[in-house]
Parts: C-alpha cells; structure tokens; sequence
C-alpha cells in the first residue's frame, strides 16, 4: 500500500504542478491542504484558468477533493460587454461539430453564461458546457440543459453502464454500486484518482438514455 501523504508533500506538490502548468500564473493563486483537501484561492483573469488550475491540483497523487475559490476578475482586452460574450457564445455553439447548437440556447449576465435547451445524450451536455468555458469574459457557466427521455428498461441501461466501466474506465465494474432510476445514474464507491474518477463518468455519460449523473465517489489511493 502506498505511504499515506502529509498535508506539507501534497501543499508543495500542487504548487509545483500550478508552476508547470504554463495555463496558469501561479503566484496568483493560494493553496492550502487539510486533511487531503485542497483549497485553492486569489484572482485570475479567465474561467478557463480557474479550471486549469482546478485540474493541475487533482492530478497530484494524494489530493482527495478540491474546492476551488479562486475569482474570476476578466480585465483589459479580457474585459467583454455581455452582448459581445452572448455572440461568442453562439458562434462557439455553431462551430463545435459535437454540439447540437441549433437546440441550445444561452443568457449572459454579468459574465455568467446559463445555458438552456435539450440534447439527446449527457455527453452533448458536457460537450456544451466545455465549448464556452474557455472564451473570454466569461466568469462561470450555469448548465441547465435537459436530456431528452428515451424509453429504455433500468437494468438494461444498468448492464450497460457495468459493461461500458469495464471497457473504458479500465477498472472493475463491481467495485462500485449502481442504480438507475427514471433515466437518472447514482454512482457510490471508491476510486483511486480524479483521473479514474473522470473516466467513469465519461463512460457513464456518453451513454443514451441517460438523463443525469450523480456521483458520490471517494477518491482514496491508498485503498
């Protein structure tokens, strides 16, 4: 089993991830570590380096959960009018071929982006999401966007969720409990990595008939 990290090694570690990460300024972001997890804080500039930042902490060994704190304070030429973030969203939308942009729609205020609408599978969803989150002005993003119900039995989406964890999410199936309700996934269990923790949810996400994913996975590296 491996040695069970200090607060001090994993602290220092995500600081020298952050510094790696050519994404992200590091001297403006401030990490604290109790007990596994990671709170991270101070300004940047874009959404999307809060999220870099947010990912650099979870790739060090060790990390159990973050909470991201860090403020997004767009200044300069960073700076965008709603109007001017709301016709990048569109555009962004239109350009990304794994989006059904025609069947999203999106409000911008204060540099929140809510997005609205239904797809036919979670991962259209996500894909969304992750389309605007990068653009600059924008603060955060509110994803409200539906799925389209699909008549499908529970425990064929069920075996079907096990088969695609084993598949894709390179880990055994059975380590986890699943259940399936209404189209609805409840994952509970024990994963080794955020990594790990991310492949199974874009396993189960890319499936159709699933209407929405709720985790309540642990990250623990040392079971």
């Amino acid at each position: 089993m491996e040695r069970r990290k200090t607060d001090y090694e994993i602290k220092q570690q995500v600081l020298r991830e952050l510094k790696w990460d050519s994404r992200i300024v590091w001297a403006q972001i401030g990490v604290e570590v109790h007990e596994g997890l990671v709170t991270l804080s101070g300004a940047v500039n874009t959404y999307a380096k809060k999220t870099a930042a947010q990912q650099a902490a979870h790739r060090v060994a060790g990390v159990l959960d973050v909470a991201n704190e860090i403020e997004v304070k767009p200044t300069g030429s960073l700076a965008h009018t709603d109007q001017e973030i709301a016709r990048a969203v569109r555009h962004t939308l239109q350009w990304d071929a794994l989006v059904p942009d025609e069947r999203i729609q999106s409000t911008v205020a204060d540099g929140w982006v809510t997005l609205e609408g239904d797809v036919d599978v979670w991962r259209e969803r996500e894909d969304a999401e992750k389309s605007v989150l990068r653009l600059t002005g924008v603060v955060g993003v509110i994803n409200k966007i539906t799925i389209v119900p699909r008549d499908i039995d529970p425990e064929e989406l069920r075996e079907e969720i096990e088969e695609a964890l084993e598949t894709r999410a390179d880990r055994e199936a059975d380590r986890l409990r699943i259940e399936v309700k209404n189209g609805a996934v409840e994952l509970w269990g024990r994963v080794h990595s955020w990594r790990e923790k991310r492949a199974v949810l874009g396993s189960v996400g890319h499936l159709p008939g699933v209407l929405a994913v709720k985790e309540h996975l642990r990250i623990d590296p040392y079971f």
